[in-house]
């Protein structure tokens, strides 16, 4: 009977249900946010009894907000310290009993004569109200995610066992339609629980400078679960003491009548390209029919602008649903003519476009009145992909509404306890969208991301790459077995589940089977064929790794059949940036490559959050102690070690931790200009170029151009210019100035100016030409300055501007170069200083907005010049900059806007401090709160 009753969730929620004006009874979803937490090893009553309304406890429960897993409620009740800081995660037991052992971690368990806290299930538990006047209508009870395994009773009565709720990234909708009590309490009693393997972690990184150990363990058995692989450790990310186990994802109550809206399936087509004049789309859902008598009803189907301004359009189409039975409903552009849509607002990615949002709203109406009513974001887009052998090497290119587009963002990371929130979602994505990121690629060992993240993807033009939860450190490529996870029908219903849930986002732009593996062949068939029905409207591919060959008579890519021509393997290391220019030019799996990155210590902004312990242990580099290591200041593929001795060979030992700061941040800004220009130096001859990663799980000093407390370090800067639409850059290699279009528009007229300063400011050469253009995206090399930096001593200056036919400044870039990279005279460079004028304020609902001038009135360059938004003394964070890190040469200005959300300026005045490497601190008021 419960079979009946459970199933993967079939509705696709963004932004709530509208209320419904033709009846008393409207569609509600309300969000169950208030519960009670508590082990099972401390608790004697068994689910029907814990969810009466009558339950009186004899031990405490602990309070939680759900989403919440287990260990972010026990930390939250000051049962553990939190482990995102220094080496409190060393005083939290682990899931892994051997793992306890090995590091005497049993003593910290908090429940007495249980070494280890999460070998047995956890209790939520949560009383709710529903109001008498809900007599009779339909419950649903949405689970968006849990971890393990659930168990869930209300007001006695058993709806779910742990064989049908297991993985971590299937939701569920259960019918509680015959336990819910209309106009009286109601209790829900959920069992949590863990693992079923909880994995054994790799040694713990404990020493600065020592080694990174073995990725998902040393036998990568995490990977017998459905689960986030990285939980158990990886080279950026310590063991999750509880491998998140609990509810991870929210939890809703949904009201309705007797017919439900289920899998709604929206497809928008381009039928006429290059044209995209006429749009036609296609809706499929199915209309359930819980109750005993048919229904007659009709569904209105209504479309609107989201994001601009339009008028919106509907129609209506009479349907019946017979008793407890379903009707599929199908319909296209020949069956209703509204569906074609003339001059359609497109979804573009950014860079490219306009990301133009649609909004769809389904309700199904019977005599009694709105029975459902559910409304969901769209964009009008298609995507495609196509491959193309380069000598040995497949380069995978794609394509958004016919158009090609170079692919330049990273890997995304799950957080730690996965506990971001749709704020922080909606910060990191804008985040993405300011450093001019196109592409978020969602890492297989980590978590497909709940609604939050997709909706904030979709509003800011960010195409998502999603893996499927495969990595070769698990699932035998590198280690663990091709026979993991041992439950295949687990693997195979998370699937289904994770395309039902977001097939819908125009953001979504390539399904990947796996990182840099796959899984076995029975699961690597059911997820490609799942991909094929359920969506079929956006390319797959087998692996993020070309590397990772498919065995012989395997399926490739679809649509194509093809390899994945895609490729991992780094460098993951700080490099020169001629390395990055020699391997664009050589291509290989330089013609996408989709893993590189490099160790990116934060700003000194954060330094103390990030290392609260900043004392230096003299026996190591100025200024480390071991508690760097664990915030992953390791050899391994970082190679920290080299990073900063790189960096004191280049610039000179620091003298302080801010001056150490600030070195390192010229070392991000030159490793991060490097990847990305060398692989725009071959634009139109690779499909893109991507980080290993863009972000951060915990604090930490490696692999990310922001970091956990949204700080951007220079990197990030380094990365928005080089991938700007239309971009100026210098190629150290040969030492040519060259103007990047990324557009697929002419540029108009454009002129080219290139000047070399030597370390006084003093200014060697300077070189022009105008009349440069494009029609297309595409590339040119504009200026020659080898014969002029051979003559050139010491550190040098070479400032690059482009301007367009108004004389407007349209990219400004600097490199600072100095034979054998000996650039220690930067330590002596003269003092200056720049005026500040604000220009402009701009207060939003959301959002506050400052545009600023700094000029350069002085004869000396200001190098490294970086404003930061200030209130209450301290840096808010984020705040999106359009330019930053940027020197100025004699003479120079730029015009520079900052925007920041008005719940992290608390109220008060802000303020903008300017720091540069040779300028002394100044502070600049601002007009708007």
């Amino acid at each position: 009977m419960m079979k009946k009753i459970v199933r993967l969730v079939a509705f696709v929620f963004i932004s709530g249900v509208f209320p419904c004006s033709l009846s008393a009874q409207s569609v509600k979803q309300v969000k169950l946010v208030n519960f009670d937490l508590q082990s099972s090893s401390q608790v004697k009553a068994d689910g029907p009894e814990l969810s009466t309304t009558h339950y009186q406890s004899p031990v405490y429960w602990m309070p939680v907000k759900v989403p919440s897993t287990v260990l972010t409620g026990l930390v939250a009740n000051h049962i553990y310290p939190d482990p995102y800081q220094g080496l409190n995660n060393m005083l939290i037991p682990d899931a892994s009993d051997q793992f306890n052992k090995e590091y005497n971690l049993e003593q910290y368990s908090h429940l007495p004569n249980d070494p280890n806290p999460w070998k047995k299930p956890y209790w939520y538990r949560t009383t709710f109200k529903v109001p008498a006047g809900d007599k009779g209508r339909h419950f649903q009870l949405i689970f968006k995610g849990i971890n393990y395994r659930a168990a869930v009773w209300v007001n006695g009565k058993q709806i779910a066992d742990s064989t049908q709720m297991a993985g971590m990234f299937a939701d569920y909708n259960l019918d509680v339609t015959n336990a819910v009590n209309a106009g009286g309490d109601n209790a829900l009693a959920v069992k949590i629980y863990p693992l079923d393997y909880p994995g054994y972690p790799a040694k713990e990184q404990l020493k600065a400078l020592g080694p990174f150990y073995e990725n998902g363990g040393p036998t990568g058995d995490v990977g017998k679960n459905v689960t986030m692989l990285c939980s158990v450790g990886w080279d950026w990310i310590p063991p999750v003491r509880d491998r998140n186990m609990g509810i991870w994802q929210p939890v809703y109550l949904r009201t309705t009548g007797a017919v439900t809206i289920g899998r709604p399936k929206l497809v928008t087509d381009l039928p006429n390209l290059p044209d995209t004049s006429v749009a036609k789309l296609s809706l499929n859902l199915t209309l359930s029919n819980h109750s005993d008598a048919g229904q007659n009803g009709k569904l209105t189907v209504t479309i609107k602008p989201e994001n601009f301004a339009g008028l919106p359009m509907q129609f209506s189409q009479n349907l019946t649903v017979v008793a407890n039975g379903a009707t599929d409903v199908s319909l296209d552009a020949a069956k209703v003519s509204q569906l074609a849509i003339q001059k359609p607002h497109l979804w573009w990615p950014n860079g490219y476009g306009r990301a133009n949002l649609y909004r769809i709203r389904l309700q199904y109406t019977t005599a009694n009145g709105i029975a459902d009513d559910t409304s969901f974001v769209f964009g009008i887009r298609t995507v495609s992909s196509k491959g193309t052998m380069v000598v040995d090497f497949l380069r995978r290119e794609f394509f958004v509404n016919g158009k090609r587009v170079h692919l330049n963002g990273g890997a995304w990371v799950p957080d730690m306890m996965v506990n971001r929130d749709s704020a922080r979602y909606d910060y990191e994505m804008h985040l993405c969208r300011n450093a001019n990121v196109n592409l978020v690629r969602i890492w297989g060992g980590g978590v497909t991301p709940p609604d939050a993240f997709w909706n904030a993807a979709d509003k800011y033009g960010e195409m998502v790459w999603s893996d499927f939860w495969v990595t070769g450190d698990t699932q035998g490529e590198f280690k663990g077995s091709p026979d993991w996870p041992l439950e295949g029908n687990i693997f195979v219903k998370n699937v289904t589940s994770t395309i039902y849930r977001i097939r819908n986002h125009p953001s979504l732009l390539v399904w990947t089977g796996g990182n840099e593996g796959h899984a076995r062949k029975e699961l690597y068939d059911a997820m490609r064929d799942a991909i094929i029905n359920l969506d079929g409207t956006r390319p797959y591919i087998p692996s993020s790794s070309g590397f990772a060959k498919l065995p012989a008579g395997w399926k490739g890519s679809w649509p194509d059949d093809q390899a994945s021509g895609v490729y991992s393997g780094g460098p993951y290391n700080w490099q020169d940036p001629k390395v990055y220019y020699k391997k664009a030019d050589v291509g290989g799996d330089w013609v996408f490559k989709d893993e590189t990155g490099l160790p990116s210590q934060p700003p000194y902004t954060t330094l103390a959050k990030t290392i609260p312990n900043l004392v230096w242990d003299t026996k190591l580099p100025f200024p480390l102690n071991n508690t760097w290591g664990y915030h992953d200041a390791a050899t391994g593929a970082a190679q920290f070690d080299n990073y900063i001795s790189e960096m004191v060979t280049r610039y000179g030992q620091p003298a302080t931790m801010v001056n150490f700061s600030d070195k390192m941040q010229l070392m991000n800004a030159v490793g991060y200009q490097g990847i990305f220009e060398a692989a725009g130096h071959k634009l139109t001859e690779t499909g893109g170029v991507m980080l290993w990663k863009l972000n951060a799980a915990l604090p930490s000093v490696v692999w990310q151009i922001y970091d956990w407390y949204l700080e951007p370090n220079a990197g990030y800067y380094a990365m928005q210019n080089a991938v700007e639409p239309l971009h100026i850059q210098f190629n150290q290699n040969d030492s040519t100035a060259a103007v990047i279009n990324r557009m697929h528009h002419a540029t108009g007229v454009l002129s080219a100016k290139a000047e070399i300063f030597d370390i006084d400011s003093k200014r060697l050469n300077s070189f022009s030409i105008s009349h440069i253009g494009f029609a297309d995206e595409g590339t040119q090399e504009v200026i020659k300055l080898k014969e002029a930096l051979i003559a050139a001593k010491g550190v040098s200056f070479v400032v690059l501007n482009l301007t367009n036919a108004a004389g407007k400044t349209v990219s400004h870039n600097v490199y600072w170069l100095a034979p054998g990279n000996n650039l220690t005279e930067l330590n002596n460079l003269a003092p200056t200083k720049v005026d500040v004028k604000v220009l402009g304020a701009e207060k939003g609902a959301a959002e506050n907005k400052w545009t600023i001038q700094l000029t350069n009135n002085t004869g000396r360059l200001a190098f490294f010049v970086r404003p930061q938004l200030m209130a209450n003394g301290e840096e808010v964070m984020p705040s999106y900059w359009s330019a930053n890190y940027f020197t100025l040469a004699p003479h120079e200005s730029i015009t520079v806007s900052v925007s920041a959300p008005v719940a992290k300026l608390g109220g008060v005045q802000p303020k903008v401090l300017v720091e540069g490497w040779n300028l002394e601190k100044q502070w600049v008021g601002l007009g708007t709160k």
